[in-house]
Parts: structure tokens; sequence; C-alpha cells
């Protein structure tokens, strides 16, 4: 088998678009009885006033986790940006109608470790950043939800300025085995789709078809309605992941959302950010010890030609289901040094490579893998000799 790297550009997917879950920023910010105010434009960071977490557990040992955090003081927002704890006790007073219910959000909850200790907020710059820079304080599984981002991320450093109305959270993972660590992006998005079919069924309300746009989107109608991002460090032999996770429930701009969806097919039920969440980590949980405990590593079929992804075998099937690309076709660009114009080849896309990117298969037999770079992508040939 000859490997050629060759650095190409292709298009046939929807264009990338960097809107996402996400709207203009309104500049609003909550004070500390959580009450809204706005602030300038002009206005530093440094004059804020400090963001508000709420810790919280599922059981008594994990509401002594959230009280331990709590004392010890040791939780910090990146850009020095300052932060205020509470227990969810200490909140003495309802809830606002557009806030996340952590109670409801508990009492669906049936997993063992994901999602079990909460850090939730009104308002905040990151998730992800909460999880990542407290990665080593917060217990594995943990999670903080925010109802407003105003400096979440996303892929190539992208900044996403996100309203209410979206489900914005991210957690933590801990994993020994680097080899398995790209899969993570993929079961987050199947645990995503098979979570809203899961309550679409429960409340006995129209399915929404959302599907995975590889590798790390989510779409609804041909329209982008979420994203993942996962990230990961290495430290003391093993990867410290944090899996980021946006989705649009309620605000229907700039895209679409769930709800929005919903109203056109039925007059009934409408899906709430709690019972999705807790869906969603009751889902995870499940298909993460598929992959972590059933899957084996990969070999190649070489009477076939084919890569076969064994690790990833026992939840291909139901991947497949949910994504956009089986047999789609893409035009590859190939940039020569010795050519003014750039080279077309179509390919068909096969599914996933045994490195976990996409696989795509050119008329004339040549295999390639497909990587994402940024916002886009380039390929390497694999030559079948």
């Amino acid at each position: 088998m000859l490997i050629n790297f060759l650095r190409t550009s292709f298009h046939g997917f929807h264009d990338l678009q960097l809107t996402s879950f996400t709207r203009p920023f309104q500049k609003k910010i909550y004070n500390l009885s959580l009450s809204r105010a706005t602030a300038s434009p002009s206005e530093k960071m440094e004059s804020q006033p400090p963001c508000v977490l709420v810790l919280s557990g599922k059981s008594a040992s994990e509401e002594e986790v959230a009280k331990s955090l709590k004392e010890k003081s040791s939780l910090r927002l990146a850009d020095d940006v300052k932060l205020l704890t509470f227990l969810q006790p200490e909140m003495e007073r309802q809830p606002q109608e557009d806030e996340f219910n952590i109670d409801t959000y508990m009492a669906s909850l049936t997993t063992t470790c994901f999602g079990r200790v909460l850090l939730w907020s009104p308002r905040l710059p990151s998730t992800q950043d909460v999880v990542s820079l407290n990665f080593c304080e917060i217990p594995v599984g943990s999670v903080c939800i925010a109802d407003v981002q105003f400096k979440g991320r996303g892929r190539s450093q992208n900044v996403w300025e996100s309203p209410k109305g979206g489900l914005l959270f991210s957690f933590t993972i801990q994993m020994e085995d680097g080899r398995v660590v790209p899969l993570v992006q993929y079961i987050v998005c199947l645990a995503m789709t098979e979570a809203i079919k899961d309550l679409a069924l429960k409340n006995g309300i129209p399915p929404l078809d959302v599907r995975i746009k590889w590798p790390n989107d989510l779409y609804l109608d041909g329209l982008k309605v979420g994203g993942i991002l996962c990230t990961s460090t290495y430290r003391s032999k093993k990867f410290n992941v944090s899996a980021g996770v946006g989705l649009n429930v309620d605000n229907d701009k700039p895209t679409t959302s769930l709800n929005a969806a919903l109203r056109k097919l039925t007059s009934g039920c409408l899906l709430r950010r709690e019972d999705i969440a807790s869906a969603f980590f009751n889902k995870f949980e499940h298909l993460y010890h598929i992959l972590i405990n059933k899957g084996e590593y990969f070999l190649v079929d070489k009477s076939k030609h084919m890569p076969h992804f064994k690790r990833f075998q026992p939840l291909e099937e139901l991947y497949y289901k949910a994504w956009l690309h089986s047999g789609q076709r893409i035009i590859v660009q190939e940039k020569r040094e010795d050519q003014d114009l750039p080279l077309e080849n179509v390919v068909t896309v096969q599914g996933l490579t045994p490195s976990g990117y996409l696989l795509a298969i050119a008329d004339n037999g040549e295999m390639c893998e497909l990587h994402p770079d940024g916002n886009r992508y380039y390929a390497q040939y694999v030559l079948l000799k």
C-alpha cells in the first residue's frame, strides 16, 4: 500500500456557516441578584459584576461534593473574570420561567456518573472554559450549564455569543486510550440525536429528524441546529476531555430550533432544555459504555480494500443512520505546484476510516481520508496497489 499525502480542498457539503446557535450579542449581563442590567460596549471585563455559579448534586454524596467545591473557593473563570459560587439551597428564590430548572433536570437523570454534579449559571463567558480550567477540581462527569454565553468556543478558535433559548453545556470525561479520544465527538453527536428521538417517543410528539453533519454539527431540515466541541489534554497518563454542546431549543434565529420545527408539526408538547439535557446524559452514558467496553481495535480488510473500524463497530450502524453523508458525492480539488489550476476529482463518501476521519473513494478506485482543517477540509489519498 502506497500512501501519498496530498493537501486538497473539497466541496459538496453545505457551506460551513458561523451562525450556528448564535446571534449578535445583546450586551446583557447579570448582577448578583440574577436580575438583568445593561452594559455599554465601552465597559471593560474587569468592570463587569461577577458571574454567578450555582452548585448542585444528584445524591447526598454529590451534594457534599458541591459543598466542598464552594468551601474551597477554588473554581475560576478565564481572563480573571470574578466568580461567586452558591449552593442550590442558598438560592432563596423560585427559578424564573426562562431559567434552567435544576430540580426538573435532576428528577429525570438516571446516570451513575455523567451529569450528576451540576454547575449552573445564568450567564458565563464559556461553559467549555469552566470545565477545562477546573478539570482537576470537579469530579469526572460533572456538567456546567449556562443560560447565556458571551464567549463560547467553537472549532478554529471561533467565538460564539449565545442568547437565551439554547441548551449550552460542557462536561468532563477521562480516558486512558488516546486512540479512542477522537471518537468522543461522534458519541456526543449520536447521543443527542438519540435523546431527541426518545423524548419525542416518550411525549407522543412527531419525531424530529436531527442529523449529524460530520464531524461535529447537528442539522434539522437542512439548517444547523447545534454544534459539538471536544478538546483534550494529556496529564498523568490520562486524557482529560472536555465536551461542549450547543443546541437551539427555543432560539429560532439565525437558523432554526427544535421547537420551531415542532410548532409546524403539532400544537401540543414542546421540548424543554432540562429534559433534553437529562435525556442526553442518560443516552450518552449508555453509548460511552459500549464504546469503551465492547469495542475492539481496528483492522484493515485487505480483501475489500476497506478499513474496518472495529472499535466503533458496535455503534457504526446507529451512527450511519443518523448522519447525512452515506453515498454523498464530493468534488475534491487537488492543488499541485506544477499546475496553475487545481485538478478536480469526484469521490463518494463511504463511512469512517480506522482513525475516525471521513472515508471516501474516487471513481478510479483510489481511497482518500478527509480531514477537517479549521472550517475547510483536506484529503490524504491512499493509493492501493
